[in-house]
């Protein structure tokens, strides 16, 4: 059987995660999925001034989906709604010290949440 290794930093998120709560009345909220692995992404935002103030995420997945999640919202908090529309999945991998190439589609999920959190503010705010 072949085992996944994850790194020391990755674990570290995954056990620790900071940003696994509920907002209440978020302004945006993305889901993403990956029917393939069964990793399920929810992200929730609140907008201030076109900056993302505050994000959560609810995440049922692997350590890797896991640690992806908290991951992009770490990067993504105090940042310009344009500026963590260009997060990268490279992003992702390099801050939580490489990963599996087989998990590599989760740090992608985490990305998807994001955008389709800000696609939804965005939509809401233009009414």
């Amino acid at each position: 059987m072949n085992q996944l290794k994850y790194s020391k930093k990755l674990m570290k998120y995954f056990k620790n995660p900071k940003f696994i709560k509920n907002i209440k009345n978020p302004d945006g909220v993305g889901e993403a999925g990956n029917i393939r692995c069964g990793d399920i992404m929810k992200m929730k935002i609140k907008v201030k001034n076109n900056e993302i103030k505050d994000i959560s995420f609810q995440t049922f997945g692997c350590p890797a989906a896991m640690a992806s999640s908290d991951v992009v919202c770490e990067l993504a908090k105090g940042k310009t709604l344009k500026a963590a529309k260009k997060l990268k999945k490279e992003d992702i991998i390099k801050k939580l010290g490489g990963m599996p190439p087989i998990k590599i589609h989760c740090s992608v999920l985490g990305i998807q949440a994001l955008k389709k959190a800000i696609k939804n503010y965005e939509k809401k705010s233009k009414k």
